[in-house]
C-alpha cells in the first residue's frame, strides 16, 4: 500500500459536487436519541444534586445486534473470522478525531502494524476480514511519537492521551471532508485489528472557521443567502411564496466558496419562505442524505416551523412607533448591583387573566395593555423597585404547535368541581399535554426566531412586531427585559427529525459527541459544543441579534456550565461593545447570568474550562446560588421532601422527619445559618465572618455537606440569590410540604414572606419566581414544565393562589402523593384573598426597603467586607436568628465614606423561630435604632411589635419576622 492512493477515477462530477444517494429511513425511532445508531450501547446517566431537575431521560435507544443488513450499511463476508464479528459494527462509531489538517488522534496501539485513512464519496465503506472495502481514497498514516500538540490538547482535553497519526501534506483534506471517512489499523500479518469513523470538528475549525456574512442579507435590489456547510456535497434553496403547501417558486443551486454556500437573488424574494436542501454524509445513518433544513440564522418562520421567512429586521414596517428611540427611554440602571429579577413565563402571565382580550391572552401583546390585572401587578412591583423581568424561553421551541387551531384543551369548569386531592385533574391534563398550548420551552429548535405560539399570527412578521411591542411596553412601565437563552442543547438531531436544523447542515459538528462518537445527552437532550468555533460564533451572533434587533436588556443562560467560559467572556465583551450611536443599544447595561452547575461530560473542565460557578469568579457574570436556597428550605430539591431548613422549622418546629438526634439538628441549623449569612454577603469567596463554631473564616472555608465551598464569587454581581424558580415546587408549596402539618396557614404565609425577605435584603442580585409574592401554588407539582395551564395558573385578581386543584401529574409526583394528598385535602392549608393581598403588600415593602438605601446594594467586595457584620454568631448564638448590620460611616469609624444620605446604620434581623425572640447585641448598645419607616406603616401588624432598647442593646423580634432597624443620619 502507498500513500495516498486514489481507488476511483470518478472522484468528482462535472459541476464539482459529489454524486448523491437517496435518503433512507432513520434507524432509531426516538427523536430524542435520533443520532444514536441502532447498535449503540444503552446510555447511562448520572446526575449530581445540582443538576437542573427539568432534565430527564425520555428513553434510551438500543436494538438487538440481530438488526437486519437493510438498516446497517455494513457488509460482512460469510467467511469472516471471530475477529471480523468484533469489527462488524465498527463504522457505527467515531472513535478517532481528525483534529487538524495534519493530525488524526486515535486511542489505539499499532507497534508493528499500520494505519490507514479511507474515504468514500458515496458512503460505500464496509468491513471484511481484509479490512475496509469500498473506498475511493486510501491514505497511509504514520504515528507521531511526539504525541498530540499542546494546542490540540487545550481544545480537546478529553483526548489528551490519544496517539497522534500524521496525515500526509499531499492529501486534499477539504475534498475528503465531503466523504464518508474511516480509519483502520492492521497488525503485522495484514489483518484488520481496529476500525472506526472520525469526528471532524477539529479540522473543520482549522480549515473553515469563518467570520463573514451568514443567513439572509438584504440590499436595495437583492437578497443574498449564505450558509456555512463545509461537508456538504451540494446545497440548494427552495423558494416558496406561501408559508404552507404548494410547489416552490424556484429551486436555486448555491455555489460554494471555502465551505460557505451562497447565492444572490432578486429583491422579490423578501417576504417569501425558503428551505435548504443539503446533500451531505451523515454519521448517524452512515449514508449520504438529502436533508431539508431551515436556515440556522433564520429570523422568521412559517407557522408549521418548516420554512424560513425572509424577513428584514431593519425594515421600518416592522418597527413599532418610537422603536428607534427606545434606547433613550429605558429605565435607568446605574449599577448591576441595583438589579432585581422577576422570572415570568409568557403564557402564564395572561392566559388566565380575564381582563385581557381573548385574542391577546397567553401572548406577547398581553404585555402591551395598560390596565389589565397582570400589567397593573407588574406596575406595582416596578413602583416598589423591581428592575428586570426575566422571560422563560421565547425563541422557537418544540413541544407547542404554533398553530392555535391544532391545540387541545380540557374543560376547566369540569375540573373546578373535582375534589382538591383528586387524580382526575392530572389525568385529563396529561392526556393532552403534548397537544395543548403549554410548555416551558427549554427544548430549542431555532435560537434566533421568536416563538410563534405567542404571536397573534405565527406566519409573516407578526412575531417580530409583537415581540418588539412587548419589550417596548415593559420598558415603558420601568422594567427591563431578560431573555432565557438555551444554548446548551437542541431538541432535534439527525437527518430526518423535523426539529433538527444544525445537525442536518453540518452533521456531527454542532452537537458534542462522546468518545464513541454518539451525541452527549447529559442535559438529556442533544448537547451543543460551544468549544467549536462556529458553534460559539452562532451563539454570539444570536445574542447580538436579540440585543440589537429586539433591544433586550439581559440574558439568562440555561445550564451555563455546559458552555465554555471563553464563550461566555466573548459574549459579554461583544454585548458590552454595543453602543447607542452605532447599534442603538447601550451594551454596557446588558447583564448576563446563568446556571453554573458542573456535571456531565464538562465536569471538572472535561471539555475545556467551562462556565461553572467556581470558574466564573472575577468575570462579572452571575450564577445562581443554590446554597442559600437549600439552607433556607432544607436539603435540596432532590433530597427527602420533608427535610427541613432554616425557615421551614428545622429543630424549632419539627415536622416528624427523622433528621437525626437533637445534637445533629442543632448542627444542621447552625450550618444552614452559616450558609445563609455567606449568601447575604453576596456569597463572596473572601468575605470574613464568625461561623457557628466561633471561628473566623472566609466564605470559601464554609463548606457544604460534601465539602464543597459555599462561597465562590469575587464581586457581588456574580451571585444570583434565590429561594425558588420555575423548577421544583413554588415557594408556598415547598413551605406547605416541609412545615409541620399542625401549623396554621397564617404561619405558612409568614414563612413565605420571611424567605422572600432574606433574598430581597441580601447583597448580590435577588431573583424571584413569579408568584412568590402572592403565595403562588402549583398544587405541589415539582416539575410543571408540561403540566398545562391548569397547574401553572396565576391569578392577578388575587382571588386564588391555585392551591388544591388536584393531585399534581403522576409522572414526577406519584411517589410523593401520600404526602401531598392529605395537605391538598385539608381546607385549612388554602390561603384566602386576605392572605394573598397581605403577602403582596409585605413583598412590596421589602422591595421598597431594599431600594430605600444603597447599603442593601453595595457594589464591591471591599465595601461588603467593610460594612457588613453578623452578630449572634458562635456556639452561644440564639438558634434560628440572623442579625446583620450594615455600617455607613457613623461617628467613630474613620475612612468610611457615607453612601446613604438618610441612614448611617442599618440592622436587619431574621427570626425563623415560631416564637418571639430577644437578642442582646453589646456592639449595638447606645445606637439610635428605629424600626424602618416602611415597616412602621406596614399592613403587617406583627412586625410593628419589633422593638429595640438602646441602653441594653436588646431587640425583641416577633415570630417568623424580618425586622429592619435604621439609624437616621444626624443632620
Amino acid at each position: 500500500m502507498s500513500s495516498p492512493v486514489f481507488l476511483s477515477s470518478a472522484f468528482s462530477t462535472a459541476n464539482g459536487h459529489l454524486p448523491l444517494l437517496s435518503p433512507r429511513p432513520a434507524t432509531c425511532p426516538c427523536p430524542g436519541f435520533a443520532s444514536k445508531p441502532t447498535l449503540a450501547p444503552t446510555a447511562t446517566f448520572f446526575y449530581r444534586e445540582s443538576v437542573h431537575p427539568r432534565f430527564r431521560c425520555c428513553c434510551c435507544c438500543s436494538s438487538s445486534s440481530s438488526s437486519s443488513s437493510s438498516s446497517m450499511p455494513l457488509e460482512l463476508s460469510t467467511s469472516a473470522s471471530d475477529q471480523d464479528d468484533d469489527l462488524g459494527d465498527s463504522l457505527l462509531y467515531s472513535r478517532a478525531y481528525w483534529v487538524s489538517e495534519s493530525i488524526i488522534a486515535w486511542n489505539v496501539d499499532v507497534p508493528d502494524g499500520s494505519c490507514y485513512l479511507y474515504a468514500s464519496r458515496t458512503a460505500a465503506l464496509s468491513i471484511s476480514y481484509d479490512g475496509i472495502q469500498g473506498a475511493d481514497v486510501e491514505i497511509e498514516l504514520q504515528e507521531d511519537r511526539g504525541g498530540l500538540p499542546a494546542n490540540v490538547i487545550e481544545k480537546f482535553p478529553h483526548i489528551r492521551d490519544y496517539k497522534a497519526f500524521k496525515v500526509p501534506a499531499s492529501s486534499d483534506a477539504k475534498l475528503l471532508l465531503k466523504c464518508q471517512l474511516a480509519v483502520a489499523t492492521y497488525n503485522s500479518d495484514r489483518k484488520c485489528s481496529d476500525a472506526t469513523g472520525l469526528q471532524l470538528p477539529g479540522i473543520l475549525d482549522e480549515l473553515f472557521s469563518y467570520d463573514g456574512p451568514l443567513g439572509a442579507l438584504y440590499a436595495e435590489e437583492t437578497v443574498s443567502l449564505y450558509l456555512w456547510a463545509p461537508t456538504a456535497q451540494s446545497v440548494s434553496a427552495c423558494i416558496y411564496r406561501d408559508p404552507l403547501g404548494g410547489n416552490p417558486l424556484e429551486v436555486v443551486q448555491l455555489k460554494e466558496n471555502d465551505g460557505v454556500w451562497s447565492i444572490k437573488g432578486p429583491k422579490s424574494w423578501e417576504g417569501c419562505y425558503y428551505v435548504y436542501e443539503v446533500s451531505v454524509y451523515h454519521p448517524s445513518t452512515l449514508q449520504i442524505e438529502k436533508c431539508y433544513a431551515n436556515d440556522p440564522y433564520a429570523r422568521g418562520l412559517s407557522s408549521d416551523g418548516r420554512r424560513t421567512l425572509l424577513v428584514n429586521l431593519d425594515s421600518d414596517t416592522l418597527k413599532p412607533e418610537g422603536w428607534d428611540k427606545l434606547v433613550y427611554e429605558k429605565p435607568d440602571i446605574l449599577s448591576f448591583s441595583d438589579i432585581s429579577i422577576y422570572e415570568l413565563h409568557v403564557r402564564d402571565f395572561s392566559v388566565s387573566d380575564h381582563t385581557v382580550h381573548p385574542d391577546f391572552r397567553g401572548g406577547y401583546l398581553a404585555f402591551t395593555l395598560q390596565n389589565s390585572a397582570g400589567v397593573s401587578h407588574l406596575k406595582k412591583l416596578s413602583n416598589a423597585g423591581l428592575t428586570h423581568v426575566h422571560l422563560l424561553p421565547t425563541f422557537q421551541f418544540a413541544g407547542v404547535d404554533d398553530r392555535k387551531e391544532n391545540w387541545k384543551s380540557v374543560d376547566a369548569e369540569v375540573l373546578e368541581k373535582l375534589p382538591p386531592d383528586s387524580t382526575e385533574q392530572q389525568a385529563q391534563i396529561t392526556a393532552i399535554q403534548n397537544d395543548d398550548g403549554y410548555n416551558w420551552g427549554y427544548n430549542p429548535v431555532l435560537w434566533g426566531v421568536p416563538k410563534g405560539s405567542y404571536a397573534s399570527n405565527p406566519n409573516g412578521s407578526c412575531r417580530t412586531i409583537e415581540f418588539r411591542r412587548m419589550v417596548q411596553a415593559l420598558n415603558h412601565i420601568g422594567l427591563r427585559v431578560v431573555l432565557d437563552v438555551v444554548y446548551n442543547h437542541l431538541q432535534g438531531s439527525g437527518p430526518f427529525d423535523d426539529n433538527s436544523v444544525l445537525d442536518k447542515v453540518v452533521p456531527g459538528y454542532y452537537l458534542r459527541r462522546n468518545s464513541d462518537g454518539f451525541i452527549e445527552h447529559s442535559t438529556c437532550m442533544n448537547n451543543t459544543a460551544s468549544e467549536h468555533y462556529m458553534v460559539e460564533r452562532l451563539i454570539i451572533d444570536d445574542l447580538l441579534c436579540w440585543a440589537v434587533n429586539y433591544k433586550v436588556d439581559g440574558f439568562r443562560f440555561d445550564l451555563m456550565g455546559h458552555i465554555m467560559k471563553s464563550t461566555m467572556m466573548k459574549a459579554k465583551h461583544a454585548l458590552h461593545s454595543l453602543t447607542k450611536e452605532i447599534h442603538g443599544v447601550d451594551g454596557s447595561s446588558i447583564y448576563i447570568y446563568g446556571e453554573g452547575w458542573d456535571f456531565g461530560e464538562v465536569a471538572k473542565n472535561g471539555r475545556g474550562v467551562n462556565a461553572s460557578q467556581f470558574n466564573l469568579s472575577g468575570t462579572g457574570i452571575g450564577s445562581f446560588n443554590d446554597r442559600i436556597r437549600d439552607a433556607m428550605l432544607g436539603g435540596s430539591p432532590f433530597g427527602p421532601p420533608l427535610q427541613q431548613g432554616f425557615v421551614t422549622g428545622l429543630l424549632l418546629q419539627p415536622n416528624g422527619h427523622d433528621h437525626g438526634t437533637k445534637v445533629v439538628e442543632e448542627q444542621m441549623l447552625a450550618a444552614a445559618k452559616d450558609h445563609i449569612q455567606v449568601g447575604l454577603a453576596a456569597n463572596l469567596r473572601d468575605f470574613q465572618l464568625t461561623n457557628s463554631e466561633g471561628n473566623k473564616v472566609k466564605g470559601s472555608e464554609v463548606k457544604t455537606y460534601d465539602g464543597t465551598p459555599v462561597a465562590y464569587a469575587l464581586c457581588p454581581t456574580e451571585t444570583i440569590s434565590y429561594v425558588s424558580a420555575h423548577d421544583n415546587e413554588t415557594l408556598f408549596d415547598v413551605v406547605s410540604l416541609k412545615t409541620a402539618m399542625r401549623i396554621s396557614v397564617d404561619e405558612r404565609c409568614r414563612i413565605n414572606h420571611l424567605a422572600t425577605s432574606i433574598i430581597a435584603l441580601g447583597q448580590g442580585i435577588p431573583f424571584f419566581h413569579c408568584g412568590d409574592e402572592i403565595l403562588r401554588s402549583k398544587s405541589l407539582d415539582r416539575d410543571s414544565y408540561n403540566s398545562g395551564d391548569w397547574f401553572n395558573r396565576i391569578d392577578f385578581s388575587y382571588n386564588s393562589n391555585n392551591w388544591g386543584v388536584g393531585l399534581p401529574p403522576k409522572e414526577k409526583n406519584e411517589k410523593n402523593w401520600p404526602l401531598i394528598r392529605p395537605r391538598l385535602a385539608d381546607p385549612s392549608f388554602k390561603p384566602q384573598k386576605s392572605h394573598i393581598l397581605a403577602a403582596l403588600e409585605n413583598f412590596s415593602d421589602v422591595l421598597r426597603i431594599r431600594y430605600s438605601s444603597p447599603l442593601f446594594r453595595l457594589r464591591t467586595a471591599n465595601a461588603i467586607q467593610e460594612r457588613i457584620y453578623f452578630h449572634n454568631t458562635g456556639p452561644s448564638a440564639v438558634p434560628g436568628v440572623i442579625v446583620m448590620s450594615i455600617e455607613d460611616g457613623h461617628e467613630g469609624v474613620p475612612g468610611l465614606s457615607p453612601l446613604d444620605s438618610n441612614f448611617s446604620y442599618i440592622v436587619v434581623i431574621f427570626n425563623s423561630s415560631p416564637t418571639e425572640v430577644s437578642f442582646v447585641g453589646p456592639a449595638l448598645q447606645g445606637k439610635n435604632l428605629q424600626l424602618h419607616p416602611i415597616q412602621v406603616k406596614s399592613v403587617d401588624e406583627i412586625v410593628k411589635n419589633s422593638s429595640f432598647e438602646a441602653n441594653s442593646g436588646c431587640f425583641a423580634i416577633p415570630p417568623r419576622t424580618t425586622s429592619v432597624f435604621v439609624e437616621p443620619r444626624a443632620t
